[in-house]
């Protein structure tokens, strides 16, 4: 039972940040520093600002506005230096810096 809630409070802490991440990318480009899988660190510039976001296409899945089953642990961002969709898993973000 003690285990449940630290997994409860975890996952709660984790779509807490995913979702002042996402509040503060609607409304600006932002530098975000992470961990990546094979442990490297990352700093990547992105946002999720309609204004700059492309069109949405059939081909690119990320774009496209659907309901869809939804990772809480995973946030897609677009990538303003790569000029496409990236991603990183919110246990391993580390901080968030203006542009």
């Amino acid at each position: 039972m003690y285990l449940e809630k630290i997994k409860i409070m975890e996952a709660q802490e984790i779509e807490a940040i995913r979702n002042d991440l996402v509040d503060k990318l609607k409304k600006e480009t932002l530098t975000v520093r992470f961990n990546k899988l094979n442990g490297d660190e990352r700093i990547m510039t992105c946002t999720l600002q309609e204004s700059v976001l492309p069109p949405a296409t059939k081909d690119d899945k990320p774009s496209q506005k659907k309901v869809r089953d939804v990772n809480i642990e995973v946030l897609s961002v677009w990538d303003t230096n790569a000029n496409g969709w990236r991603s990183f898993r919110i246990d391993r973000f580390i901080e968030v810096m203006p542009k």
